[in-house]
């Protein structure tokens, strides 16, 4: 899970996703300058989510 308390997280995402990393769970909440299309484009192309409750999360890991 990658958090985005520190500035540096934008840089990690950005190493992470030109590796081909994918499936990147984010959070809490998404930085303020993710726009909706951008975060629509990320998800599609690169798997990348938020968290949402314990419950729904666990359930997903857990499936995988």
């Amino acid at each position: 899970m990658l958090s985005w308390f520190e500035q540096k997280a934008i840089v990690i995402l950005l190493t992470l996703l030109s590796l081909g990393v994918k499936n990147i769970v984010t959070g809490p909440t998404a930085p303020g300058f993710f726009t909706p299309d951008l975060l629509a484009v990320l998800n599609e192309k690169f798997g990348l989510r938020s968290v949402t409750t314990v419950e729904q999360d666990m359930q997903q890991l857990l499936s995988a």
